[in-house]
């Protein structure tokens, strides 16, 4: 694809020869990664948060590169540079151009929030399928394409890889992708260029904010996602005042489908029961009521169901297919996800890894457990250090136990970032203990459960590595509560 095609929507200015000439270059592929340059590539410089692509430009140009996208001109490189205002602008857009805008070829569905992302991706990629379409799904836990299965690396892929993956989803009849979308993707052109069936807004809780420094940057940032991009539906969960807020603010320029347990949701729970391992409700919707058997236990999975419902609506699912696949959805990868091996006690792993989450963690595990709620958790390094003395005091207070451990110290002292918790700990006026080593805690968890307690192993979920400053080592949360077990003499079925 030639270089004026690219950059039809990105206006430039040419250093290191001929504007005519340059806009006539034949384009083999687009790059942001040196390493990944091949002959007659555009290599396009972003700025990381560790690395600046500007500094690889003669790595780029000796594997083949055959123009530069930069931010300003560099004065010691020979190759013809197209310069912009903003390369990750400009890296969104050419590559949503080089692989044929695939998004305008499906319905894809972006899920914002703090919490609850990838549990209502799932959710609505059952009920797509549910309603005989091929589905595609984009996030934390992985990348699906159909029956495919892709391990992923981030939340949002980077904008060339986000473009890619669709193409790759819509040359192989993909109709549908549930995409998760953080605020990093938004702020930082990841998702530029593409074009939703529906977007979402689940909550937000404090996260991140080593990034966006305060929660109302944080939110702005959320909030982007259903103004500045072509969307057909918005869906906003009104449980939390933040989902008021942000429903009241859009409602004067946009079509909102809010969805709740209040009766001014367009779209509604009525009738909730409890179950010890799933949910039951009545979805209530413009156009009719159906019953749902929810197989997944906590009053915030009924909030994810219902972010999914109106996605799935506002695309024109009637409300009984709906109903259906709800009642059959899958179990999601690390999030409440039951350890079983014979053992008298439950033991569940999770994903939670801010205040809000945990707290709802382990709200569920109390209404379905009778005996004691204990809990194993930790907090990452080279993050949001605001949230540790507030995850341990949630600890504390909705524990009957808790185990303070590493999570994925990455750059910082574990010792330091366990003092951080123990303060919050101190405060709840809670039972509590810690315990540097991960294995070590969960075993320790399992040793002191007795018939009818819950262990809750927090902060990983499907997770499978340990991230230290200088090293990474597997260590799955699941596969460690298992030996756990078989070392107290508790095995799956069938196994010695």
């Amino acid at each position: 694809m030639k270089i004026s095609e690219l950059f039809a929507e990105v206006p430039f200015r040419v250093s290191r020869g001929d504007v005519h000439e340059i806009e006539h270059l034949e384009v083999s592929t687009v790059e942001f990664d040196s390493r990944n340059v091949k002959p007659g590539a555009l290599f396009v410089c972003i700025k990381g948060f560790e690395s600046d692509g500007h500094d690889y430009t003669q790595k780029a140009i000796e594997a083949g590169a055959l123009a530069l996208c930069v931010e300003h001109e560099l004065a010691d490189i020979e190759a013809p540079q197209l310069i912009v205002q903003d390369t990750r602008h400009a890296l969104a857009l050419t590559a949503q151009r080089f692989y044929g805008d695939p998004s305008a070829r499906m319905d894809v569905v972006g899920i914002t929030g703090t919490n609850g992302k990838t549990t209502t991706t799932y959710l609505l990629d059952s009920i797509m399928r549910h309603a005989g379409k091929k589905t595609g799904v984009i996030g934390t836990v992985a990348t699906c394409i159909g029956d495919e299965q892709i391990q992923a690396s981030r939340t949002t892929p980077e904008s060339a890889e986000l473009q890619k993956l669709l193409a790759e989803m819509a040359d192989s009849h993909v109709e549908h992708v549930s995409m998760e979308v953080s605020s990093h993707a938004i702020d930082l052109s990841r998702i530029d260029g593409v074009t939703f069936g529906a977007v979402a807004f689940t909550n937000l809780t404090q996260d991140h904010l080593d990034y966006h420094r305060s929660m109302e940057n944080y939110l702005a940032a959320k909030k982007r996602l259903f103004t500045d991009f072509k969307v057909k539906a918005r869906v906003i969960d009104i449980n939390t005042d933040v989902g008021l807020r942000l429903a009241s603010e859009l409602s004067a320029d946009y079509d909102i489908l809010t969805v709740g347990c209040a009766e001014e949701a367009s779209i509604r729970a009525k009738k909730i029961e409890p179950q010890p391992h799933g949910t039951y409700f009545t979805l209530d919707t413009p156009t009719g009521e159906a019953y749902v058997t929810l197989p997944l236990p906590g009053a915030y999975n009924v909030d994810n169901a219902l972010v999914a419902a109106g996605c799935a609506y506002g695309l024109g699912i009637d409300v009984e297919t709906i109903a259906e696949a709800l009642s059959e959805a899958p179990q999601v990868p690390g999030r409440l996800e039951r350890i079983i091996a014979g053992q008298p006690f439950e033991v569940v792993v999770d994903y939670a890894h801010t205040p809000d989450s945990l707290e709802k963690a382990l709200k569920a595990m109390r209404a379905a457990t009778q005996g004691n709620v204990i809990v194993v958790f930790g907090c990452g390094g080279d993050r949001d250090p605001g949230k540790r003395p507030i995850m341990g005091k949630v600890a504390g207070t909705f524990a009957d136990i808790a185990i303070a451990t590493s999570d994925n110290p990455r750059g910082e002292d574990v010792i330091a970032i366990l003092l951080q918790v123990e303060d919050g700990l101190r405060a709840s006026g809670g039972k509590f203990n810690t315990e540097v080593d991960r294995r070590h805690a969960i075993e320790r968890a399992c040793l002191l459960a007795k018939p009818g307690d819950c262990v809750l192993i927090a902060g990983k979920g499907h997770e499978d590595y340990q991230v230290f400053a200088h090293h990474t080592v597997h260590f799955d949360d699941r596969e460690v509560a298992r030996e756990s077990l078989k070392k107290l003499g508790y095995y799956p079925d069938g196994e010695q």
